[in-house]
């Protein structure tokens, strides 16, 4: 390893130069359900910057990271982001705040939507729609400005967007397209260019932990399943209680917001030997997203051995679990209506939760209360005509109470069955993640993102897998995503090998062989029989490729007189495919090589090359006439077809 404070020599010169121009490295982690960048100078890559703190903030919930929230005018131009969206939107008068355009969690609706295009629309809290480029690139612009700011705050002088290199992070189990959508609001808002892609890498969260987790020392985390003492406590300290004071000796020595990352392999990774595999699990607000590695030594680079899988079952589960509950009490219809009139309470009654939500632990036994907002109550008894004690005394949900001082009182019984279904989801999910073959001998299990501060959920998946693995957690376990993808804008050439989530292939025509080839497919063209459709993979789902490889084939085209060659570009999500017309086959793609204007010596034999690269989140495409040189690239484009 090179010494501290020295750059990591590339393997070429000349991607040397490309690196060196590029001051500082910013990583955004954009979440469902909160936000927030870090930084980190090329010169000093030891040291990664958390933002400054926010102003707000909620009792019960660290602001080192700031809302997923953005409220725009009521002619539609950003506003403000985070608590001074929420604070603002909340003070309006309600006969005014329904004009103004409110929105929350909005990430989710990448994941969730099947056809996602760069028209794809967002519901503001007032039920209005706004186009979800627009508001991803208001939201990536305002952590732009802030963190240029920041930084031009700390260093006396402006700083300029060229001299940055971006990182914004998303889930791994997101389509290409959602990846694509990100990039796309990333270029509106500025960070970067479709002229200067390499300005900004689409990192992927659990790989950004995993980069992080590899630089931990003991003491920066705690094992759930040690029975020696962590940090000077013991086990059953651990699980809540201990991880509180766990954090609070942390925090007591480090006042400032700059983490020091020592550039040596950090001693859980010194344990690991070559082929060793390990599993990350990032547990955030909207998603769960896990993913396999093992260690590549000498570097210690990664390899992706089972693709990242997970699903929707984030912290937000648990929101939407109180909210059945409160439709059980009070009617759905009057939540509904609630949301829709009072959307300003609402997002304050969803506040009270959140920090009631943190404070549930397997072995509470006092009631957790959660304020309801005046607006409820009033609301309420307009609405039905009779107060809301009157209404959970009436309702048959035995583990929550009135309280007199307007609470509602919910047992811990009651906070942990919210948590439940969630719960149960995630490690379902795991178990057959670990019944699957590649993941035999995993000797840890790294449990990251912001819902790892469960005790809940730390608990779960100790007891279910802490006999199979080391269960360990990260001590700033919100904010590894963020620390790690500064870790991986410095040295991107860190993750080696991943499996490619879709197979990759271009539409061409064959030989006809009678008995292999559906007659359907028969074409004759100047007496010769070809068979259409035919989807000649470049590589399959599922398999592993090395970032940066490139695959090539040879084509003839049909005719040698023919002056233009388009080829196009499919994907699909099955492994095997035989023709591009089956289901689920998808353009993602097309390469036109205008062969006109070439000499007159054509050879009668043309061969033109393509070859397809696999980059970080995005894959590049190139058709090459062999006789003349010519040549034509493409971006693989998952929104615009």
């Amino acid at each position: 390893m090179p010494e501290r404070g020295a750059v990591p020599q590339k393997d070429s010169d000349a991607e040397d130069a490309v690196e060196q121009l590029f001051l500082v490295v910013v990583a955004i982690d954009f979440g469902t359900t909160s936000s927030g960048y870090a930084y980190s100078f090329t010169k000093e890559p030891e040291c990664i910057h958390v933002m400054r703190r926010w102003e707000g903030g909620d009792p019960g919930v660290s602001n080192q990271k700031t809302p997923t929230t953005i409220l725009l005018t009521p002619e539609r131009k950003f506003h403000s982001f985070g608590y001074a969206a929420r604070d603002f939107y909340h003070d309006l008068d309600p006969t005014e705040s329904k004009h103004w355009l409110y929105f929350e969690k909005f990430k989710m609706k990448l994941h969730t939507t099947g056809n996602l295009t760069m028209e794809t629309d967002l519901t503001a809290a007032n039920g209005k729609k706004v186009k979800a480029l627009e508001i991803f690139a208001y939201a990536l612009q305002f952590f732009k400005e802030q963190a240029l700011k920041e930084l031009s705050d700390q260093g006396g002088s402006d700083f300029e967007n060229t001299e940055v290199r971006w990182v914004i992070t998303v889930p791994a189990i997101w389509k290409q397209p959602a990846k694509q959508f990100m990039r796309q609001a990333a270029y509106k808002a500025g960070m970067a260019s479709p002229e200067n892609p390499e300005q900004l890498i689409i990192a992927l969260e659990p790989e950004a932990a995993s980069i992080y987790c590899r630089k931990l020392r003991l003491h920066q985390m705690i094992e759930l399943s040690s029975r020696a003492p962590v940090n000077g406590y013991s086990p059953s300290d651990t699980i809540g209680t201990g991880f509180t004071q766990g954090k609070e000796h942390v925090r007591r020595n480090r006042q400032s917001r700059t983490f020091m990352v020592e550039n040596v392999i950090g001693e859980i990774w010194s344990e690991l030997e070559e082929g060793d595999r390990y599993i990350v699990v990032d547990s955030g607000g909207g998603t769960v997203d896990m993913t396999v590695h093992q260690i590549r030594l000498p570097e210690g680079h990664l390899k992706e051995l089972y693709k990242a899988t997970g699903g929707p079952y984030g912290s937000l589960g648990v929101d939407y679990e109180f909210e059945k509950l409160l439709c059980k009490i009070f009617g759905e219809d009057f939540i509904e209506q609630f949301k829709i009139k009072r959307p300003a309470a609402w997002v304050d009654l969803m506040i009270a939760f959140e920090s009631r939500k943190r404070a549930a632990a397997p072995d509470r036994t006092n009631p957790l209360n959660i304020t309801l907002p005046f607006s409820f109550i009033d609301y309420y008894k307009k609405f039905r005509g009779h107060s809301v004690e009157h209404a959970l005394r009436k309702s048959n949900v035995d583990f929550v109470k009135w309280s007199s001082q307007g609470m509602l009182r919910m047992s811990p019984d009651a906070m942990n069955a919210l948590f439940k279904p969630t719960i149960d989801q995630i490690v379902q999910h795991l178990s057959e993640v670990f019944d699957k073959p590649e993941v035999t001998n995993v000797k840890f299990l790294f449990l990251v993102g912001g819902f790892a501060e469960s005790p809940l959920l730390q608990q779960a998946v100790q007891s279910a897998f802490g006999s199979r693995c080391r269960v360990i957690i990260p001590q700033d376990v919100g904010l590894t995503i963020l620390k790690g993808a500064v870790l991986f804008g410095l040295d991107p050439a860190v993750i080696k090998v991943r499996r490619s989530p879709l197979t990759y292939g271009v539409g061409v025509l064959n030989r006809f062989v009678e008995g292999k080839h559906p007659p359907e497919k028969l074409l004759v063209k100047d007496g010769t029989r070809w068979c259409t459709d035919v989807f000649d993979k470049f590589i399959s789902a599922d398999q592993s490729v090395a970032l940066g490889e490139t695959v090539t084939r040879s084509y003839t085209p049909a005719k040698p007189s023919q002056l233009v060659i388009v080829i196009n570009i499919y994907s699909s999500e099955q492994d095997n495919v035989s023709f591009i017309t089956e289901p689920g086959v998808k353009k993602c793609g097309t390469l036109r090589l205008d062969l006109t204007g070439t000499d007159a010596a054509v050879p009668n034999r043309r061969e033109i090359k393509t070859l397809m690269q696999f980059g970080d989140t995005e894959i590049k495409a190139m058709a090459v006439d062999v006789a003349t040189s010519k040549s034509v690239k493409v971006g693989i484009d998952f929104l615009n077809y």
